[in-house]
């Protein structure tokens, strides 16, 4: 049996002690975990200004915007929103102010755009 992962006062802002590295240009990435099917949950920290390109969800894609403010195709999301993108569906994704966001892939995404 594998055991649970816990990241204590979390959303207290514990997430600002992460490490993050490279991702996409502007955008960051903290694993928080990965499984061998490629489901994921991460930190994502978005420069100001900075986007992820046209990308298509096999899984179901959660996200909580912890910091700052992201924008999709669908619309614009603050500090504290939830986002569930079911499976099946794409956008392209950019932070105009910067943001840090909690995302959990239960399957990689499939980038359309080779921006």
């Amino acid at each position: 049996m594998t055991n649970s992962i816990m990241h204590a006062d979390f959303m207290a802002g514990g997430w600002r002690n992460c490490s993050f590295e490279a991702f996409h240009p502007g955008v960051e990435i903290c694993w928080l975990h990965q499984e061998v099917d490629g489901s994921a949950a991460a930190l994502l920290r978005y420069a100001k200004g900075a986007s992820v390109p046209r990308h298509s969800h096999p899984g179901i894609e959660t996200i909580v915007v912890l910091e700052g403010a992201q924008t999709d195709d669908t619309g614009h999301y603050q500090e504290g929103a939830l986002v569930i993108n079911p499976i099946g569906t794409t956008h392209s994704v950019r932070s105009d102010e910067g943001c840090v966001i909690l995302i959990i892939w239960s399957k990689p995404v499939q980038f359309i755009d080779a921006k």
